[in-house]
């Protein structure tokens, strides 16, 4: 797995890399959101750990441009910051970031972050063509999704093409919040025109189908502000 640490303290960066290449990973130091964003590029990493505050171009515009970005992968986004303002954590995670980390953190604990956010891609079956999760099993070949809520056999959902891109989408990033602007560009692209409250219309929709009690979401979770987020605990 590799990693992307753009932090421009260096006592910090050097401290990051030290502990992740203890525990197996590789990674890579840059210092500015320029740089960060053409070593992205070619490195294509797993993981970016970014900083909020950045000479040049600071976190949240390199998350966004991230996010922006064709590739091959995907990358999850840490985001740390010195800030412990509810509205910077809010505007972060709105951008594109993954998770959030608060200045001063234990290096034990951003190592646990780190694997706990990919440990999720590592739950994607074959090539990337199945997400498998506590409750559900999607498959994107057989375009075809299973809901397990008990140990008897699994039930087969019976999606629209919309709503199984909706699904998918969630589940390619568990945890991860997803604002409706997001959400569009992944369902419909650049080419949509309209009111983007018909995301809330689909969300609400794909609740009645996977939802034990839609009134009361347990995996589609409305994160007040910002938009929706999946999670199968």
């Amino acid at each position: 797995m590799q990693i992307l640490i753009v932090e421009d303290e260096v006592e910090i960066a050097d401290l990051l890399q030290l502990y992740l290449e203890k525990e197996g990973f590789t990674c890579r130091v840059c210092r500015d959101g320029i740089n960060a964003l053409m070593v992205f590029q070619e490195m294509q990493p797993d993981l970016v750990i970014l900083d909020l505050m950045l000479p040049g171009l600071d976190g949240l515009e390199v998350c966004a441009r991230i996010r922006q970005k064709p590739g091959l992968k995907d990358p999850y986004i840490l985001m740390l910051t010195a800030k412990g303002e509810e509205l910077d954590r809010i505007i972060g995670l709105s951008t594109g970031a993954d998770d959030y980390m608060v200045k001063p953190f234990s290096p034990k604990e951003l190592v646990a972050r780190a694997r706990a956010l990919l440990r999720r891609s590592l739950r994607q079956g074959g090539q990337g063509n199945s997400y498998q999760t506590a409750s559900f099993t999607l498959d994107l070949d057989q375009r075809s999704v299973s809901r397990h809520l008990n140990a008897g056999t699994p039930e087969v959902l019976d999606l629209t093409t919309l709503e199984f891109e909706l699904l998918s989408t969630f589940l390619s990033y568990p945890g991860r919040v997803w604002n409706r602007s997001q959400l569009i560009d992944k369902l419909w692209g650049s080419d949509f025109f309209g009111d983007d409250r018909v995301v809330d219309t689909h969300i609400a929709r794909l609740r009645k189908k996977i939802e034990p009690d839609p009134s009361s979401p347990t995996f589609v979770k409305t994160v007040i502000g910002i938009g929706y987020k999946f999670e199968d605990v």
